[in-house]
């Protein structure tokens, strides 16, 4: 855990510095709740631009290897080694007209944003990659910095993980404590807090809720509550991802729910679901279990809005319920 292995894991010097001086971290929540912070509250854009331009344009990893051909940037855990591996599992499979049309694209994509197209490639076809970055070069340039930013911290994490399951292998310490993160799901960093891994912050869940029986005009005490994130795969065509829970808690007699996630000033752009087990409420204080056995209200948190606050309230009825977006 040193700041030259931060380097590999972002190229924003900044970051590596930082994340070195709050170093060494007991487990992977930790270091990637500190990531976020020193990410998204100390750097810069200078600083994002830095860690940008250590990113090869998608397919060239000959530029990289000549760019950061010193020792520094060529160890075990350096960007040269990641972003090679990266791309490498994304463009196994590109044929020659892929490949070309991605350097055509990455160069207008360049010409009017500044930096090269920034994207996690884990998991994503060299096809998914080319759509993704043909969408996205119609953004608005202060969208598309925050678009770069973000998968930025997305790839961040993967090689945090990365590079601390090689730490603990090497140090003969208890492997099972980290397990084998080379592929880890993104909602893998975005589990509820336990007693033992939670950070002393004084800021709050991203993502809150709270119940109001409309019915009784009373809070919804004692209502189970789960908030899953969608996991999009995208191992096969037509694969539509799947539901990772993140966190569940219950609620209270003023009829809110307890964390879901952990406590934190960024949140992981994606679709999330909140779950009300309404039928078991409804069963409990008005002698029926309702309409509906439960209540889903999914929504959606985009790029632009990683640094707001969610507040999904839940009005309740034995046959209706509506939801919005709260303060």
């Amino acid at each position: 855990m040193t700041e030259a292995g931060f380097l590999g894991c972002c190229g924003s010097t900044r970051f590596a510095r930082e994340m070195a001086l709050r170093a060494p971290f007991s487990s992977l929540d930790l270091a990637v709740e500190a990531a976020r912070d020193i990410w998204w509250n100390k750097v810069d854009v200078q600083g994002w631009l830095e860690a940008f331009a250590a990113h090869p344009r998608i397919g060239d990893i000959e530029s990289l290897r000549t760019k950061f051909a010193s020792e520094r940037f060529c160890g075990e855990n350096s960007i040269f080694r990641f972003c090679s591996g990266e791309q490498e599992a994304a463009l196994s499979s590109a044929n020659e007209h892929t490949l070309q049309e991605l350097a055509d694209w990455n160069r207008k994509y360049e010409g009017k944003f500044g930096h090269v197209f920034l994207i996690c490639a884990s998991g994503k076809s060299s096809s998914e990659i080319l759509a993704a970055l043909k969408e996205r070069s119609t953004n608005r340039p202060i969208e598309e910095l925050q678009n770069a930013a973000s998968e930025q911290q997305k790839i961040t994490e993967l090689r945090l993980a990365k590079l601390m399951s090689s730490g603990f292998n090497s140090s003969g310490g208890d492997t099972q404590a980290v397990g084998p993160l080379t592929n880890v799901p993104k909602a893998a960093v975005l589990s509820a807090p336990t007693p033992s891994t939670a950070p002393a912050s004084n800021l709050r869940p991203p993502i809150t809720t709270h119940v109001l029986d409309v019915a009784l005009g009373k809070p919804g005490s004692n209502i189970d509550v789960s908030l899953h994130f969608l996991t999009e795969n995208s191992i096969a065509e037509g694969d539509q991802g799947s539901w990772t829970l993140v966190g569940n808690s219950q609620t209270d007699n003023d009829g809110r729910s307890g964390p879901l996630m952990q406590p934190s000033n960024y949140l992981q752009p994606g679709t999330y679901r909140i779950t009300f087990n309404t039928g078991a409420y409804l069963a409990r204080l008005h002698g029926n279990s309702g309409f509906y056995p439960c209540a889903n209200v999914v929504f959606k948190v985009r790029p632009s809005q990683c640094a707001e606050h969610f507040h999904i309230p839940l009005l309740l009825a034995p046959y209706s319920y509506s939801t919005y977006r709260g303060s």
